[in-house]
């Protein structure tokens, strides 16, 4: 599929829109802000998004989207339990490196959307959630994993999610192997 020139251009303005959010928090960044760090006029700036409100939408839904595109792929594929929930956990700290300002705006700002677009959102995330219910409820139905209480996947999540706030893709472990650590430690358990 061939990107058109207001597509990258969108894009590039929405980029822009995560970092500033991601430092000043949605409420702290103006139109201004916005169109002075695109090098766009006001006209220019709202042909390319069309609200701020929509730009919130834009970067709150694209990552969850893609990880539930990631999560269905995956959930087609003839894996293990295992291997289902270890890849879906690389998968989403891989997305977490790759865009932390997009996740950080997501995480701490997506509760400013009204409307649909909100409950758009919140619609995807519990998708990605009911998701990760499936892989474990699919390791209990092969007898490798013991069932879990339904909260237990919030936990899960919010242990990788949280990632946004610390990990450096400079550091020291890749996405894979944090996945994997936290993966480890909840599969084997952390008793000596």
């Amino acid at each position: 599929m061939t990107v058109t020139g207001f597509e990258a251009n969108r894009a590039r303005v929405i980029g822009i829109a995560a970092e500033l959010f991601a430092r000043n928090g949605y409420h702290g960044t103006g139109i201004a802000e916005l169109g002075t760090a695109a090098g766009l006029g006001r006209g220019a700036l709202y042909h390319y998004i069309g609200s701020k409100e929509a730009v919130l939408y834009s970067i709150s839904k694209e990552q969850v989207d893609s990880m539930n595109a990631y999560a269905e792929q995956l959930l087609d594929e003839d894996l293990g339990a295992e291997e289902l929930v270890r890849r879906m956990a690389r998968g989403l700290l891989r997305n977490i490196a790759e865009h932390r300002a997009e996740w950080a705006v997501f995480f701490r700002e997506y509760t400013a959307l009204t409307g649909e677009w909100r409950d758009h959102v919140i619609t995807a995330r519990e998708r990605y959630e009911g998701y990760w219910r499936q892989a474990l409820d699919n390791g209990v139905r092969a007898k490798v994993l013991r069932q879990t209480p339904r909260l237990l996947v919030k936990g899960i999540l919010g242990m990788l999610n949280y990632t946004y706030l610390w990990y450096e893709p400079d550091g020291e472990l890749t996405p894979d192997e944090v996945a994997d650590m936290f993966l480890d430690a909840l599969i084997e358990g952390i008793r000596a």
